[in-house]
């Protein structure tokens, strides 16, 4: 039953209108207002982001929000110093982690994994930049 069903994931944020910039503007993500509730209802809207291959994320607000304390979403790209470069220029900065290490610039490059950099939204989820596996 659940296997052929349409699937799609979702976090909460404070504000929606700084998740609406962030992710449309300072991501560059394509971004559209989404109705949580029937037509009628007295709910909140919150955001649909659409990535590539038909991928839907939801983001809803929640009034108690607390971030998350894990990557909330992971963008595989195929070269981190770029992306880290692009996304500073656009006012991201990365987390800094003695644990896991990170670098100068908020990279974490160690041989068994591939090389990760961190940052949040402005709810203060954790999002995530990863180099694509070499081939």
């Amino acid at each position: 039953m659940l296997r052929d069903a349409k699937v799609f994931s979702s976090f909460t944020v404070d504000d929606v209108a700084a998740a609406r910039k962030f992710y449309g503007t300072t991501l560059g993500l394509e971004v559209a207002d989404a109705a949580l509730g029937v037509e009628g209802a007295d709910v909140p809207a919150g955001l649909d982001i659409h990535l590539g291959a038909g991928v839907r994320i939801g983001i809803y607000p929640k009034p108690d929000h607390v971030p998350a304390t894990f990557t909330i979403l992971n963008f595989v790209v195929p070269d981190i110093d770029r992306a880290v470069d692009e996304l500073t220029a656009r006012g991201i900065r990365f987390e800094q982690y003695e644990t896991p290490k990170t670098d100068a610039r908020g990279i974490h490059r160690i041989p068994e994994v591939h090389p990760v950099a961190w940052f949040r939204d402005p709810a203060g989820n954790i999002l995530s930049v990863v180099q694509e596996p070499s081939t």
